[in-house]
């Protein structure tokens, strides 16, 4: 049955990171100077994510030479990916936020620490040391100057190191990232680009004039005057008190879930995701801190690939964010008292639901009204992105996670240590203590 950290494992709190050198890299030929539109999708998605990837020592790559070949291999990637050399600006006639693809560069950073690989621990469970491993802003920079994309490579005494990546989420969602790092390490190698990326972002463009076709519960209006849109975030965590634990699914338990799921109707799609976020919901609708209110309404919200629900599709090398928020919304009674298969099915036809018509739509809304995806939580998926699959020079990565910061309305799946073998799931849920007792009981209730 699932397992459940009871407590975390000996964290390190401070990993002793001393930064060597911070720079800016520049593309290694000169690139064309232009501006770069920006979907509607991509423009809520300004904010900055970081992940890191941390690999064993190789006696062929010391740290040294993946410094070396890793600076090398981000200047030749700045010019077929130009825009992550640019900076965001507002465009004053359109009023948009745009790229001015202008190679400004991207920062590249050079640190130590004075631990091991092995003596930082566990790298599975979030440690919130591992944002020295990152760099946020280049602090030598105005704001509106800063990198959509730094990089910092960090040794450990042991040989290995970790690649720490921050970029803003406006240039890739999880697909093309990982297309880029397949790239990053293909250059690092010394060999051409794996695909050649397509940064066509008119791509997603709204129709004109935009026709939004379909109501779009799972999105909320933000009242911002058009033509007024700021470079400031759209989201922004509000500080918490909240315990958080992870609580892992074996392949055995996804298996059982699948099971459950089976017996109902025969046409939905059983996948593990589906599965997975179908038993969360309930748990975390269930464990709100609301009474016993039954007919309260739970909106769960996960992210679909559009790419090839389009007509015609998206090209798979496509670099923008190619990914809209699915729903499904039922009343408390509903989870608690409908047979599992049915909260599959729902979590199934929100999926469904994306056509390209829908998807358009969804586009539309976004140029008619601002705003962004509204529920009681979101599912951010990293489980199978498949960054622990990349080859670099120096082999794979021995693990890769994102850099966590804990937000009751968000839940994260990410893969185990193996992800390569083992399709087990790492959920991670953050809530205030009483709620966090009621999930931990209703997780174990309805998985057994």
């Amino acid at each position: 049955m699932g397992t459940i950290y009871q407590d975390p494992p000996p964290l390190i709190q401070d990993l002793k990171v001393a930064v060597h050198s911070s720079s800016l890299v520049l593309p290694s030929s000169e690139t064309e100077r232009k501006s770069m539109f920006l979907s509607n999708i991509d423009k809520v998605l300004n904010f900055n994510v970081q992940t890191v990837h941390f690999f064993q020592a190789h006696p062929d790559f010391p740290p040294p030479t993946v410094v070396e070949k890793l600076e090398t291999a981000l200047q030749k990637i700045l010019v077929p990916y130009d825009f992550l050399a640019g900076r965001l600006k507002m465009n004053p006639k359109l009023g948009r936020l745009e790229v001015d693809c202008n190679a400004a560069g991207a920062g590249f950073v050079v640190a130590s620490s004075e631990f091991t690989l092995d003596e930082i621990g566990d790298l599975v469970y979030p440690n919130p040391a591992f944002q020295q491993l990152v760099v946020m802003s280049m602090d030598n920079l105005a704001p509106d100057d800063q990198p959509l994309c730094i990089l910092q490579v960090t040794s450990f005494k042991c040989g290995g190191f970790a690649m720490g990546v921050t970029n803003n989420h406006a240039t890739f969602d999880g697909l093309s990232f990982k297309m880029f790092l397949e790239n990053l390490a293909s250059l690092a190698a010394d060999k051409p680009l794996v695909i050649t990326p397509c940064n066509d972002r008119q791509l997603l463009a709204a129709r004109s004039p935009p026709r939004v076709t379909f109501p779009h519960p799972e999105l909320l209006k933000l009242k911002i005057p058009i033509g007024e849109e700021s470079i400031t975030p759209v989201f922004d965590a509000i500080p918490e008190e909240l315990d958080f634990k992870i609580f892992r699914l074996m392949p055995g338990d996804i298996s059982n879930l699948k099971a459950k799921a089976k017996t109902g109707d025969a046409k939905t799609r059983v996948t593990g995701f589906n599965v997975v976020a179908a038993h969360i919901w309930r748990c975390k609708a269930l464990s709100c801190d609301t009474g016993n209110d039954l007919d309260r309404l739970s909106t769960i919200l996960y992210a679909v690939d559009i790419r090839p629900r389009l007509v015609p599709p998206l090209p798979p090398s496509y670099t923008g964010n190619g990914v809209l928020t699915a729903y499904a919304t039922a009343s408390c009674r509903d989870l608690q008292e409908e047979p599992f298969s049915r909260l599959v099915g729902m979590v199934a036809e929100g999926a469904n639901r994306m056509t390209d018509e829908y998807a358009r739509s969804a586009i539309d809304w976004g140029e008619l009204y601002k705003g962004f995806p509204h529920g009681e939580f979101l599912i951010s998926s990293w489980w199978r992105l498949g960054f622990a699959e990349v080859e670099y020079p120096w082999g794979k990565a021995k693990y890769s996670c994102p850099v966590v910061y804990h937000r009751k309305d968000i839940i994260l799946f990410f893969p185990d240590i193996d992800a390569v073998n083992n399709n087990g799931v790492n959920v991670l849920v953050a809530l205030p203590s009483k709620e966090m007792e009621k999930f931990q009981t209703l997780f174990r209730k309805f998985l057994a």
